[in-house]
């Protein structure tokens, strides 16, 4: 049977991506070598490399004059003390809206002072903070775009006038935005880029050098950016399927016609939760994400029923995370339309049933 997964990460991926992926272990572009034992430094390597960072400033439609891309290990966690340790002076401002950012404003304090400048933990993250803010005295403000955990995304950035930091994890490429408003932009491929192994990172070079401490060569993004993001032995596999995804976006109409897409998705499954009484969603309605939907049973004595027909039904990868319990169904960029009407199909079924 078809599975429909609906995992929040390591996620789906098209199947052609897939296939191809499958198909470069054995032997890439008919070399006679696997693409996991190719070298790192070959020319065929190098070229992969070339054009995944080239397809990230094509897509976000932002100049490689002003901009770098670095494809990078550690996950967007390593991030969340790399950002600090190489743009933060004195002082930053958070914005707190699940636990990610949470994480995030963690080990900035081991860098500086850092403000939360607003935060939605007191309603259990189901809503996105508005009408905050952001002292100009700040070397930078960090945001969490789309949060898997809660299922809240933010709709409109707040303009601001010093540098905005962005971890775009979960909903990288899943929406057009004006990437120009952001001067670094972190993103964990798992979601919607590609496997884990690879964190994407979006740099505005003008944000770098202001800090006076040294840095360690491989926490220094500078340094990264010198050697074309191959310092170090990178990781082959989830960079090059990463550039295999991002073909796949651009031949499917690129950001915006998966935007649309996206959106059709979230409005089927939304829908469904809002006239079903069996369901009630977790985030506030202005804020819902497109990416992660958060729902809960209104009465859990109907879970053992439900569960098993969405097993029946080839439905995995469904349950809420722990701190908030339910169900969440992550429907990235790659989750076809017909997995979420087989999804929508059986919550209605279980209102029909009992």
């Amino acid at each position: 049977m078809k599975k429909h997964n609906f995992c929040a990460g390591p996620s789906i991926l098209p199947k052609e991506v897939i296939i191809q992926a499958a198909e470069s272990i054995l032997d890439i572009n008919e070399s006679g070598l696997s693409l996991l034992e190719i070298s790192h430094r070959s020319k065929a390597f190098v070229d992969i490399m070339e054009e995944a960072r080239s397809l990230v400033l094509e897509l976000t439609k932002l100049n490689r004059k002003d901009y770098s891309v670095l494809f990078l290990q550690g996950g967007a966690s390593t991030q969340f003390s790399m950002v600090p340790y190489n743009i933060l002076s004195k002082k930053a401002a958070y914005l707190d809206t699940g636990s990610w950012s949470s994480k995030a404003i963690k080990e900035a304090k081991l860098f500086g002072e850092i403000t939360e400048i607003a935060s939605s933990k007191d309603s259990n993250y189901n809503y996105i903070p508005k009408n905050y803010t952001i002292s100009e005295d700040c070397d930078y403000f960090h945001c969490t775009s789309n949060n898997t955990i809660y299922g809240t995304q933010i709709k409109e950035f707040q303009s601001s006038i010093i540098p905005v930091v962005c971890d775009m994890s979960s909903d990288i490429f899943s929406r057009q935005l004006d990437f120009s408003k952001f001067d670094l932009i972190y993103a964990g491929a798992q979601k919607n880029l590609g496997p884990a192994g690879t964190t994407v990172v979006i740099i505005k070079n003008s944000v770098l050098g202001n800090t006076s401490r040294n840095i360690p060569s491989m926490m220094d993004y500078q340094t990264h950016i010198n050697k074309s993001s191959l310092y170090n032995t990178p990781p082959v596999f989830s960079v090059y399927v990463s550039l295999l995804n991002m073909r796949w976006l651009k031949s499917s109409g690129g950001i915006k016609k998966l935007e649309e897409i996206n959106n059709k998705k979230a409005t089927i499954l939304y829908s469904e939760i809002d006239i079903n009484p069996f369901f009630k969603g977790h985030a506030k309605e202005e804020d819902r994400s497109a990416m992660n939907v958060t729902f809960n049973l209104v009465n859990d004595d109907f879970k053992e029923t439900f569960d098993s027909m969405l097993k029946d039904a080839g439905i995995i990868g469904i349950n809420g995370h722990i701190s908030i319990g339910g169900y969440r169904a992550s429907m990235y960029n790659a989750m076809p339309i017909e997995s979420v009407k087989t999804l929508v199909e059986v919550m209605s079924e279980l209102e029909n049933k009992l």
